[in-house]
This record gives C-alpha cells, structure tokens and sequence, in this order.
C-alpha cells in the first residue's frame, strides 16, 4: 500500500462517478496570535493497492507532529482490505486506489512554526504533509 497523493485543502469530497473534488490547496496557515485554531481543514489522502494485498489487515495512521517531533495528535485505524465485488473487479495486475478524506475541525496551534502530517501504514511512514503556522502581522 502506497501514497500517491497527500495534501490539505479547504474542501474535497468524493462524486457519485468517483472522481475526487479538492478546492483550496495549502500548506500555510496565519493567525495575529498564538494559540491559535483553525476553523477546518481537510486532509486529503490517496492509496493505491497492489491486488496481493487483498485479504491484509492495515494499520493506518495518521500523526501532527511539531518541528520538535512532538506529537501534537494522532489518529489511527485499522482497515481490511476485502476482495471488491464482482462488477468492481480490476484486471489482473492494476492497482487499487481508494481516497481517504479527514475532515479536522478547530486545529489547535499552539505556536508559528513548522508541523507535518505523518501518514504511516503498518508503522512505515509513507509521505509528509507539510503545515506552516505564520504569525500574520497587525495593521
């Protein structure tokens, strides 16, 4: 299982055709003062799977983490990669790819600096997502 797209955004979703919306790219943030929150973000992630893969556990984790390496949050979830149905099948040898969307409300940021997004998958980190936090001056 690999990462083949992570970014944060003001919005995404995902259409009934299944295509994935993502609106507002960034990796900057400002607030006039620290502490600070966030009003929302989305953390938009895609995974390709090779088909052996099928029938494997995984453990998905997703860690904020400080330029310190302090983790600031963590979130973490196991997931089953199940045999797709019938009419969802793929030829032989084509990758999967599924879309992951987390929706994260009042990020608290305790001061300007640099963070990153971890995602790892059965403890491999597998891409960085970096966030800036800037002190936007007054006036």
């Amino acid at each position: 299982m690999d990462v083949t797209l992570a970014v944060l955004a003001d919005f995404a979703n995902s259409s009934a055709d299944g295509k994935l919306n993502i609106l507002g790219i960034f990796d900057t943030v400002y607030a006039e003062q620290y502490p600070a929150a966030h009003p929302e973000m989305k953390l938009v992630v895609r995974f390709r799977i090779h088909p052996a893969e099928i029938g494997q556990k995984k453990h998905i984790e997703i860690q904020l983490r400080t330029d310190q390496g302090q983790r600031v949050f963590r979130f973490a979830v196991e997931l089953d990669l199940v045999e797709p149905r019938e009419d969802q099948r793929l030829p032989a040898g084509e990758m999967i790819t599924t879309d992951s969307i987390l929706g994260i409300n009042g990020l608290r940021i305790e001061a300007a600096g640099t963070y990153e997004f971890v995602i790892l998958v059965n403890g491999d980190v597998k891409v960085s997502v970096p966030l800036k936090a800037v002190l936007r001056a007054r006036g």
